[in-house]
């Protein structure tokens, strides 16, 4: 399969001050150093129950990929920041340390590590960027889907949103995304041939209006795709034309004896809910009632709610601008810390303090589980030291970190472990995913593990995040006993 990693080196798609970290660290001689980071976010957005995780694959290809050309080392040179020790270092770069994430497609929520990067000082340093690029965007895209998609109520949902993106690599990479969030396909023809995911549109307002009149153009292209024929009935006048003049194409198209698989309308201006109540009496009427009604024109999660609930009769949706761009929130806020670093041989947490206490980071090496009802629903996620033995074979204590005077209990439970190894070594683990196991995966995960209270767009029921007990009392002694020196 065809990749935008094969056509270009992205190496240097990272700030500078992961460079200049990485040449201070070096010239120390302490660049082999081994530490830890987590990414994670703190909040999910537009103030869902939770968010999709995406971007991983990116991730991987980018920091086994990596390294520097001789035209990158020359550009360094000539910022005159780098000592040329530094610089030859970089010349036989290459990451040979671990990651550790959970599989793309996962549902997570704020505050536990979905990657954990486990390298060299620098090696963990200069990756960064790309790895918050990657999960922020895609991440993002992919949680904005799952909220259309859920609006749609079944219906189909289709990216239409390229031109409206903030440039290419925002298309592509959020076609990608898009259909990891649920949707069923892209118009983005790069996105399907980079990730092998359904590509498909209709028809443009130009191809109407080129022609002398709307009936002669619905005609070429019922000649020309007879089994791919929806046509745009809103260039000139919805009802009073675009209508009447699709329905006399069916009826020539019906009197041929072409049967069409896939053949309707698309509206992509005015009153939706209005006009497809009205053009769908109107293609019954005329002995169409399996003919498409297909609906466009700034849509989202809201706006789709609104017209379903005003009984408006749509077959699929087109999503662009407020899909690709996440136009309601457009920032995703997952981040980068340092968690834990390695001395003789043991690791020491790590942890950031704030004055705003949601900022507060959760130290050290960790594992991530989640937890799971008798019935298989999640009802939490679990925090607990790296290694630590955790028995669910019996009633399992827990602390709620915002609640820790209460005594709480896991009964009836079983756990899965989130994070697995995806780079050892700096090499990767397993074969890529194909995008659309990706999609079926938060599918299932959707129907079977997320409650329908967390998916609700107001007032979502907040998804636990918990403790082990020896991992908040690690937490709390580093609190009261912080490095300042």
């Amino acid at each position: 399969m065809k990749k935008q990693s094969d056509e270009r080196n992205i190496t240097m798609m990272m700030d500078l001050y992961e460079l200049t970290m990485a040449n201070g660290y070096f010239l120390q001689e302490n660049q082999g150093e081994r530490v830890a980071f987590d990414v994670f976010f703190r909040r999910n957005p537009d103030g869902g129950g939770f968010s999709v995780f995406a971007g991983l694959e990116q991730i991987i290809e980018y920091i086994e990929n990596m390294h520097f050309a001789e035209e990158d080392i020359d550009y360094l040179r000539g910022l005159n920041l780098f000592d040329d020790r530094f610089l030859e270092y970089l010349k036989e770069f290459r990451f040979h340390g671990d990651v550790y994430a959970f599989p793309e497609g996962t549902v997570m929520y704020p505050n536990e590590p979905v990657i954990t990067v486990v390298a060299g000082l620098v090696e963990a340093q200069i990756v960064e960027t790309e790895i918050l690029a990657q999960i922020n965007h895609q991440s993002l895209i992919a949680t904005k889907a799952r909220r259309i998609v859920r609006a749609a109520k079944g219906r189909p949902v289709s990216d239409f949103g390229a031109r409206r993106a903030h440039n290419n690599d925002a298309a592509i990479y959020g076609a990608r995304a898009a259909v990891i969030g649920g949707v069923n396909g892209t118009a983005t023809v790069s996105a399907g041939q980079y990730f092998n995911i359904p590509v498909g549109g209709t028809m443009a307002h130009s191809w109407v209006m080129y022609y002398k009149d709307e009936l002669t153009a619905f005609r070429k292209f019922a000649q020309i795709y007879p089994h791919n024929c929806v046509l745009l009935v809103d260039t000139y006048d919805v009802l009073d034309s675009g209508i009447p003049n699709a329905v006399k194409v069916f009826r020539e198209m019906r009197d041929a004896g072409i049967r069409s698989r896939n053949f309707g309308i698309r509206i992509d201006s005015g009153d939706l809910a209005y006009l497809t109540k009205k053009s769908r009496a109107m293609l019954d009427d005329a002995g169409f009632p399996d003919a498409k009604i297909v609906i466009s024109n700034s849509l989202d999660e809201y706006t789709i709610t609104s017209i379903l609930h005003q009984g408006g009769e749509v077959s699929s949706f087109g999503v662009g601008e407020r899909l690709i761009t996440s136009r309601s929130e457009p920032v995703f806020g997952a981040v980068y810390k340092l968690c834990a670093v390695e001395e003789n041989g043991e690791w020491k947490p790590r942890i950031k303090l704030s004055e705003t206490v949601e900022k507060i980071t959760n130290p050290g090496l960790k594992d991530v589980y989640r937890v799971y009802s008798s019935n298989g629903e999640a009802v939490a996620d679990l925090i607990t030291l790296a290694g630590e033995e955790v028995d669910f074979s019996q009633p399992y204590q827990f602390v709620d970190p915002e609640k820790p005077w209460k005594k709480r209990k896991f009964e009836n439970c079983t756990i899965r472990k989130l994070q697995k190894p995806v780079i050892l070594g700096g090499k990767r683990c397993e074969p890529p995913v194909p995008t659309m196991d990706i999609a079926a995966y938060v599918k299932r995960q959707m129907r079977r593990e997320v409650w329908e209270e967390e998916q609700r767009f107001e007032n979502p029921h907040r998804h636990y995040l918990d403790f082990s007990p020896a991992y908040y009392q690690m937490k709390m002694k580093m609190l009261g006993e912080p490095a300042k020196e």
